[in-house]
């Protein structure tokens, strides 16, 4: 071991670019958050080969004295905070003073910069941390950093650089997400002469998601906004059917900050809740403001992970606003959507009107139906009104014909559930439903609204509803649909039962690891308050004596597994979720599956309980149910508009 010593200045600053600096996108980062710093409302970043060759950042913000353009490069030198009291209230991105001094200590850099107030800027060159030209220059209001030859001096570094492709990669989604915290500030990114970012700096964030993302997404971006007493919320998130295979599309911004929290993301996914399919992520911005002191940024060198004091507030704030802002739409799929601007410029043929358009604006309980006529003032003869109720009416045998087999699993709740089609007798089919509502307890006083009322057609393959209504053509998976009509049932039901066990005849033996038996041991009491009650049975081994009763069939070990990997993580068992994983599995056992033919009146009972539902646009596993044609998408297809 050698002598305790103190590091020069150029070995220290050498050091501390192994943290700052860890690829061209980090130099990016620092340089532009100074410009943003700099109250800049135009800032140009070009690079060449991927930043490894050149970098330049140019701003128009106030530049930096001419006395103090060589201090900003000694470490620790800053102009954003002071006193110890300002770490607690930190408003800007950069304030460690640790940036400049890493970058040159590892690169070829050139800084010009000239304030408003004076009459020339100044021009400085360092190389490798050392200082080498010192000059007084003529340039526009604002800063230009020049950063060449990146790793030059620090070979090791430059050996695991990606490839350029890679690298540009970085540097873009860096300025993506900076361009996303700032809409009122222009950016314009440039890799060899070829722009590949260009905002307006208009102020308008939905702007900045076309520019980024597409024009297409950005139309598909719902607007949201919150506050609390201590947080402010808004900002932007895509309809369910737009979805990324990764969480990288999911942008949180704090003060103007992006960061990078777990937590928050967990939060905006919980927000769409059975709206998205398995392992696919949105796409969403939002913006976070509040008290600086509810937040400390310095326990991160690149200053992207942050730490709440009050995050559960704000967890909660985040899921309940996206999930309000959704359930105020309606989450429809079509094949492609069009402005309704765009419509009405474009010269369409008169729609051809059928001779008899049967529609169902109110459907009574009962198998009997209001037959309208449209386009005519002739009523439908006796004939075609008593070969239509033939059509309508059930047959005989539909009581015993239900959409699902009876299943052991379901136990009573399957009863209510057994034959889906109304009760045949009118006076008491409305109170049937009511009831049955009353029990569900899940659908909003205007949810029908979100789903019209549709009339089926025919079934594709026996397992796609084809229905009508006079916006177009609906397409209703079926097996979707009553595995939402489930959930909903099975959901509310679980939630109504207290937590009672029931005693098992066999018990079901667990063999564990040391670690999650010492985590049971400690956790005993809490697990018997969930209804699971365990025996220690051997070295590291239980037996399960009793579990609650709403545990599907054959799901008990997963299940008590399950809560013991909460307690491992946790220490605490979420008792809802469970119950809602529970009714995820029983409604898909128990939906109708493809390949399975109704009869009319099943058709027509499934859509009115799927309009009943609080959800009626995805199953439990977030795959869409229906999929609109609109008038007038189907005759653009049959070139009736041109």
């Amino acid at each position: 071991m050698g002598k305790i010593k103190i590091l020069d200045d150029r070995l220290a600053n050498m050091i501390a670019a192994g943290e700052v600096v860890e690829r061209p996108s980090s130099v990016v980062k620092e340089l532009v958050e100074n410009a943003i710093d700099a109250s800049a409302d135009k800032i140009e970043i070009v690079i060449e080969e991927g930043g490894l060759s050149s970098i330049k950042v140019s701003d128009n913000g106030h530049g930096i004295e001419r006395d103090e353009c060589r201090l900003a490069f000694e470490r620790h030198a800053t102009s954003k905070i002071q006193k110890e009291r300002d770490l607690f209230h930190i408003q800007t991105l950069g304030f460690r003073g640790e940036a400049l001094p890493s970058i040159a200590a590892v690169s070829r850099l050139e800084l010009k910069s000239k304030t408003r107030e004076s009459d020339s800027g100044t021009r400085i060159l360092i190389e490798g941390g050392k200082l080498k030209e010192e000059q007084e220059i003529g340039m526009p209001d604002g800063t230009e950093v020049i950063v060449r030859d990146l790793f030059y001096n620090t070979p090791a570094r430059l050996k695991y650089m990606k490839t350029i492709h890679t690298e540009v990669g970085h540097v873009s989604d860096l300025i993506n997400r900076l361009a996303l915290s700032h809409p009122d500030i222009a950016f314009i990114l440039k890799h060899n002469d070829k722009i590949l970012l260009k905002t307006m700096g208009d102020g308008s964030l939905l702007h900045v998601i076309a520019a980024i993302y597409g024009t297409s997404t950005a139309k598909m971006m719902v607007p949201l906004e919150n506050d609390s007493i201590d947080f402010t919320l808004k900002g932007y998130v895509a309809r369910p059917e737009i979805t990324r295979a990764n969480r990288t599309y999911v942008t949180t911004i704090v003060n103007g900050r992006y960061i990078r929290n777990y937590p928050l993301i967990q939060a905006v996914i919980r927000g769409y809740h059975t709206l998205l399919p398995i392992n696919r992520y949105p796409v969403s911005v939002l913006h976070l403001d509040m008290d600086p002191v509810l937040m400390d940024v310095n326990v991160h060198p690149s200053k992207l992970e942050i730490r709440f004091s009050k995050e559960q507030e704000l967890l909660e704030l985040v899921e309940g606003t996206v999930r309000r802002a959704l359930e105020k739409q309606t989450l429809i799929p079509e094949p492609s959507k069009q402005s309704a601007a765009g419509r009405t410029s474009i010269k369409t043929e008169k729609p051809v009107q059928t001779d008899l358009e049967l529609t169902r604006k109110t459907r009574p309980e009962s198998a009997s139906f209001n037959f309208q006529v449209k386009g005519t003032k002739d009523r439908p003869t006796p004939k075609e009104i008593e070969t239509f109720q033939k059509w309508v009416q059930p047959e005989p045998e539909t009581e015993t014909t239900g959409m699902i087999k009876e299943d052991s699993q379901s136990n009573e709740w399957n009863a209510d559930f057994k034959n889906p089609v109304p009760d045949q007798h009118p006076e008491n089919g409305e109170e049937q439903t009511e009831n049955k509502m009353d029990q569900a307890g899940m659908a909003g006083e205007n949810s029908p609204d979100r789903l019209p009322v549709l009339d089926p057609l025919a079934q594709l393959h026996g397992t796609y509803i084809l229905a009508q209504h006079e916006d177009g053509l609906y397409i209703i998976d079926q097996h979707a649909a009553q595995e939402r009509i489930y959930y909903e049932y099975f959901l509310n039901r679980l939630k109504q039962d207290t937590i009672e066990s029931q005693n098992l005849l066999v018990p079901i033996h667990l063999e564990v690891t040391a670690a999650e038996s010492q985590v049971i041991q400690e956790n005993l009491d809490l697990l018997s308050q969930v209804g699971v009650h365990l025996e220690p049975f051997g070295s590291n081994a239980y037996v399960v004596r009793a579990l609650p009763r709403w545990i599907p069939e054959g799901e008990e070990e997963a299940v008590v597994r399950e809560m013991i990997q909460m307690l491992v993580e946790n220490k605490k068992i979420n008792v809802v979720q469970l119950r809602e994983e529970a009714a995820i599995s029983m409604s898909c056992k128990a939906a109708i599956k493809a390949n399975r033919y109704l009869t009319r009146p099943e058709m027509e009972a499934l859509l009115d309980k799927l309009r009943e539902s609080s959800n009626p646009f995805t199953c439990p596993h977030g795959r869409p149910i229906t999929i609109h044609f609109s008038s007038y998408e189907i005759q653009k297809m049959f070139k009736r508009v041109m």
